[in-house]
């Protein structure tokens, strides 16, 4: 880990940084977690320095609050940002009972459940009294979902990253092409390519439960309780999605190789008619390994099933700010998670799509965030933040793709079909929950 020099700022004796910074009055400590069980902070220095953990991608923007708030002392720790990371290093801190940083970011959803259990979570409420509900509430529609437990909301989403159609708007138009709004039309044309165009691809399996099970509310990953999961993929809604692919699969647009794959890049890069993937697919996948010209790719709302009553779509990434109950200084704490996720300055350059809904809208009409795309994105992005599953949840202490690319994804390159494999994913879900102390129902 690098640390970044201290802030030299003189130390104040009451801060009132939401007030001055983001419109909020000055909070108080919370009390209580949800459950009635007394939270009890430790003894509060305000104005005391706020070590905050955080990875290169957010150096700058922890940066930009120091410039922007000269009065807070920083001591700013770049760290991986990954879950195992943070993990290993706040079970050690537990162990000593010292050392944990006030704030921390992680790339993961998976930090937003075990930081919000044991008999003192590592994470604090944040709705207690922290933050207000006006700045709650302004956050896009689902995106505080996996930072809340047991009703409480521990953290807070920095970027979401809904999944949608994205697809090469230059074929489409010369091959005079509809783009799909159902999975059913998604289906169709992928097999009409297959024949009409060979070689050509609609989408990829390789994070099928992301990009193709989510969306169609396969239970496979339910959290019911705190360690309670449903799981079943015998279930219809995921039948259904696995069928397609395994039609596709055989018809040949759809591929197993990831599209991140350095062969995929040099032989299918410009291959790609279609491809279901999150917002940030768009720049980090296309315009970056693939390489695929600007305004050419274009994003679709989410695809609907007919027998749906409504869209919904799944969700591929995001990252969590999180604040420490050990804190000293819970109310700077806060002030500073607050204006990272929510303050237009920082969020307009933000790499992923911000989940703090006017945030979202500034990032939008910043040409730097768009001008690669054949037409506005703003419709589908917005729509797909607004429709992800709440059924599915990323933030156990396992990941469904990680176990399907065991257990699945290396057969089906060989030959077997998605479909017929279900069972063998089923047993290594329940298998995994079970092991991490989950009750599987």
């Amino acid at each position: 880990m690098r640390r970044t020099p201290l802030s030299v700022a003189v130390l104040v004796t009451a801060l009132a940084l939401s007030a001055a910074a983001c419109g909020d009055a000055t909070p108080p400590v919370p009390s209580a977690a949800p459950d009635g069980a007394a939270f009890k902070p430790v003894k509060q220095a305000p104005g005391s320095t706020l070590t905050v953990w955080a990875d290169s991608t957010r150096q700058p923007a922890v940066e930009a609050y120091r410039k922007a708030h000269p009065d807070v002392k920083i001591d700013l720790v770049t760290y991986s940002g990954q879950d195992t990371d943070l993990r290993t290093k706040i079970q050690l801190f537990d162990r000593s009972g010292s050392g944990w940083p006030d704030v921390v970011f992680s790339t993961s959803l998976t930090s937003a459940s075990w930081t919000a259990t044991g008999d003192q979570p590592y994470a604090a409420p944040l709705d207690k009294g922290l933050l207000s509900k006006d700045t709650l509430s302004g956050f896009s529609k689902g995106a505080l979902d996996p930072c809340t437990s047991g009703g409480t909301i521990r953290c807070l989403r920095n970027d979401v990253a809904p999944t949608l159609l994205w697809y090469d708007k230059k074929l489409m138009d010369k091959w005079g092409y509809q783009v799909p709004t159902t999975w059913e039309e998604y289906q169709e044309l992928g097999e009409k390519v297959a024949k009409e165009h060979p070689g050509y691809l609609v989408g990829s399996v390789d994070v099928a439960p992301n990009t193709y099970l989510w969306p169609s509310r396969c239970p496979a990953e339910g959290l019911t309780g705190p360690k309670e999961i449903h799981v079943d993929l015998s279930d219809p809604k995921c039948t259904r999605a696995t069928e397609m692919l395994d039609a596709l699969l055989k018809a040949g647009s759809l591929t197993a190789e990831s599209p991140w794959d350095a062969s995929f890049a040099k032989k299918k890069a410009d291959k790609v008619l279609m491809m279901p993937g999150p917002t940030w697919y768009g720049q980090y996948l296309f315009a970056g390994p693939l390489k695929v010209p600007a305004e050419r790719m274009a994003a679709a709302a989410p695809l609907k099933w007919s027998d749906d009553d409504q869209t919904y779509t799944g969700d591929y990434g995001g990252g969590v700010w999180i604040v420490s109950s050990h804190s000293r200084n819970l109310k700077g704490s806060a002030d500073l998670v607050k204006w990272l996720t929510t303050d237009n300055s920082v969020q307009v350059v933000n790499p992923g799509f911000p989940a703090y809904a006017e945030a979202a809208k500034a990032w939008l009409v910043n040409p730097k965030n768009t001008s690669y795309f054949a037409g506005d994105v703003a419709p589908a992005f917005g729509q797909a933040s607004g429709q992800i599953w709440p059924g599915w949840t990323d933030t156990t202490e396992f990941n469904v793709t990680e176990l399907y690319k065991s257990t699945v994804l290396s057969k089906v390159t060989q030959g077997a079909t998605i479909t017929s494999l279900l069972p063998d994913l089923q047993k290594a879900i329940t298998d995994k929950a079970t092991s991490l102390g989950y009750k599987v129902k």
